[in-house]
């Protein structure tokens, strides 16, 4: 009866309209479903009961059996606390509370025993345990579980005494009235091959484990549930576009990609380069719709990747676009490949916000006519005046600093058939990541540096070096290379202890007075900053004092040195994008990351992940790891609709993987669940949230 669950918290016993409003507000528990589906955080293992005579400060959280033998209020109306004198065999202690006194001294009776449970300290040489949990010995709801389920909650829930064990005693409730209320929400094809627990007791055990085997049978369950359905309608996406989405057929490699590839060339395509070109032309030729992922580290060759797919729809007759999220970005790429098609006789133009309107007048007509083969830019591609005349392939670079929406719009440029789709990042995704955001997507990955590039030698400082990174800049300098200088602010924090770009620039005039400096961060107007990073990449700057707005900038081959200073401030993530601005020439590069001697162990693991590996792919996973997915990104665009209640995509990798392999036969068999078996599938699938349009065609 899914009803019952829909219920407003309001009505369960024990919470009533005011606790509901605080519910709804701090937790966004509204119904007895949110409530039955918040899960706790850790457990505390409730089966050894310790004596009083062997209670130490030292201790974490345990348990002692005993009796009240006086209770003492002290202090005045305002500020009172209520101390307890608990004995067993063994000895005495203090129980003390600040908060609820009248409501714990007249629920508690002398002599009788009670289950104290709580974190032992210290005062005045006596053991005592502060807002101990007290249970009768004889509770029902104590001798449900064995472990301690925690939850977490709040500093304003916990003064209304809505602390973990108030939801405990909620959950308890709950499950009491629930009766067989909960019906299995998966059929017996998914639970049987995988020996599941049934979805009521997974629910029981959870909130209140009887052991840890139980407790670990109820966690596998619900989080292979959610991550299945997320993975079933992902991959029914899939079907669904393959089905109704028919593709341009590119059937030539002709005269413009032969001719590049014999004379034209940069340098020997990798390995990884002519796999993902093969799974491209393979997708070009299926009458399908592409809609592929392109991953690949910094510097690893997308943009080579993409112009070359970019020929076969001009030796087919049809037109392509290549939006970037950045002015700079665009025009990097539009010199880029103007350099490598020299010859070609390729007509392409590049349209920008700052695009004159007699030059944007030309290729709007250029465009319209099919005479303009190419056309790469930014936001202004999806302006309402850009129209093609046979637009076959859709490139888009760091697809996620796009939004949704302005990527469907260039999507539809085309009436009729869609163009195929390639969307390129250079953040590396973790594979589990990657199959729950790009999950609708093929995803191609190349993992090899092209020829001649070096592995950046990375390394980090204390403060105490700062003299021997300065000498190793000048040495650098001296012998014709650049360098950035990465700051996490722009100006002095009263808050923050962090090293700022103003006081960096200055500093750096007056360590290195011989060089020339140029400053670039995001209050700067963008012609300011454009022409800042203009006179670094003609060389005309030696050092770029800067802030994180060129994690995705220009391109210059002869920076060889990266120094990030308060690196512990920086995720890994970012920490690996910006080290990708250096390594892109011949010579040695080195990334420099200064950190103050006062960091967390987890700083310390994200400096020592970047010391050891260049990899990006092994950087993301421990990013993951480390910071958990966090809100997802893209997620909300994306029209999926969901979060995670209990699984952890930084931890739950395998499950992922079993729940989408069981989600891609069960699709394979029966594309769109119309079979008896998987009507109870269907039904569950069609009640997650959907959207009008299905984006997971434009990625």
């Amino acid at each position: 009866m899914p009803e019952y669950l829909d219920q407003e918290i309001t009505y369960l016993p024990g919470v009533g309209p005011k606790r509901a409003e605080l519910l709804n507000k701090e937790l966004r528990i509204f119904s007895f479903r949110d409530l039955l589906y918040y899960f706790p955080y850790k457990y505390i293992d409730r089966t050894k009961f310790h004596r009083i005579a062997e209670v130490n400060a030292n201790q974490a959280y345990i348990q002692v059996k005993g009796k009240v033998r006086t209770f003492e209020v002290l202090g005045d109306r305002r500020k009172q606390r209520l101390n307890a004198v608990f004995y067993d065999e063994t000895g005495s202690m203090e129980l003390v509370w600040f908060k609820g006194v009248k409501y714990i001294r007249e629920s508690l009776k002398l002599e009788q025993t009670y289950v104290a449970f709580g974190k032992p300290s210290v005062f005045n040489g006596r053991v005592n345990i502060i807002h101990p949990e007290m249970e009768d010995e004889h509770s029902e709801q104590f001798k449900t579980g064995v472990l301690q389920a925690f939850y977490n909650t709040t500093e304003t829930l916990k003064k209304r005494f809505l602390n973990t064990r108030a939801i405990n005693k909620l959950q308890f409730n709950l499950l009491q009235s629930l009766g067989g209320k909960i019906y299995e929400t998966l059929p017996p094809q998914v639970k049987e091959p995988l020996k599941l627990m049934a979805l009521n007791e997974a629910l029981k055990q959870v909130h209140f484990p009887e052991n840890t085997r139980s407790l670990h049978n109820a966690t596998f369950r619900l989080k292979f549930e959610e991550l299945f359905y997320i993975q079933l309608k992902i991959v029914s996406l899939k079907h669904k576009r393959y089905d109704v989405f028919k593709g341009f057929v590119f059937s030539q490699v002709g005269f413009n990609f032969n001719k590049f590839y014999e004379d034209n060339l940069p340098f020997e395509l990798t390995g990884a380069q002519k796999k993902v070109i093969r799974e491209i032309r393979k997708d070009l030729g299926s009458g399908k719709q592409m809609n592929r992922l392109l991953q690949g580290d910094v510097g690893s060759g997308k943009t080579l990747v993409a112009l070359m797919v970019a020929l076969i729809a001009f030796d087919n007759g049809y037109q392509a676009s290549l939006m970037a999220p950045t002015e700079i970005l665009a025009i990097q790429h539009f010199n880029t490949i103007r350099k490598m098609v020299q010859g070609l006789g390729i007509n392409m133009a590049l349209l920008t916000g700052s695009t004159k309107t007699k030059e944007r007048k030309l290729i709007h007509e250029q465009l319209e006519s099919g005479e303009l083969q190419l056309l790469v830019g930014t936001h202004a591609l999806i302006e309402d005046t850009v129209n093609f005349k046979k637009l076959g392939l859709v490139i888009i670079d760091e697809q996620h600093r796009f939004g949704v929406a302005q990527r469907a719009k260039l999507w539809k440029k085309n009436t009729g058939v869609p163009p195929h789709v390639l969307v390129m990042t250079a953040t590396p995704i973790p594979r589990t990541l990657a199959m729950t955001l790009y999950g609708d997507l093929d995803v191609s990955v190349i993992d090899e540096l092209p020829p001649g590039r070096k592995p950046i030698d990375t390394r980090h400082f204390f403060e105490n070096r700062r003299k021997q990174v300065y000498g190793f800049i000048r040495k650098q300098v001296d012998a014709g290379r650049q360098v950035y200088m990465v700051y996490p602010l722009i100006s002095e924090s009263e808050k923050l202890d962090l090293k700022n770009l103003e006081d960096g620039y200055e500093l750096m005039k007056e360590v290195f007075p011989r060089y020339k400096i140029s400053m670039v961060h995001g209050r700067m107007k963008p012609a300011e900053k454009d022409a800042e990073m203009q006179l670094f990449k003609e060389g005309k700057t030696q050092i770029m004092v800067a802030t994180t707005v060129i994690e995705v900038g220009v391109d210059v081959p002869n920076a060889s040195v990266m120094v990030i200073e308060s690196a512990e401030r920086f995720g890994l993530s970012q920490l690996h994008q910006l080290r990708g601005r250096v390594g892109r020439g011949a010579e040695q590069s080195f990334c420099l990351l200064m950190s103050s001697y006062k960091i967390s162990n987890e700083s310390r693991k994200r400096l020592e992940t970047m010391v050891r590996t260049n990899d990006g792919f092994e950087i993301a996973e421990v990013d993951l790891q480390l910071r958990g997915p966090g809100d997802l990104e893209g997620t909300q665009q994306s029209g999926l609709g969901f979060d995670l209640k209990i699984a952890n995509l930084g931890k739950d990798g395998e499950i992922l993987r079993i729940a989408r392999d069981m989600a891609n036969d069960i699709l394979d068999e029966d594309p769109r669940l119309e079979q008896e078996k998987n009507k109870l599938l269907l039904y569950h699938l069609s009640k997650m949230k959907n959207t009008e349009f299905n984006w997971s065609i434009i990625s």
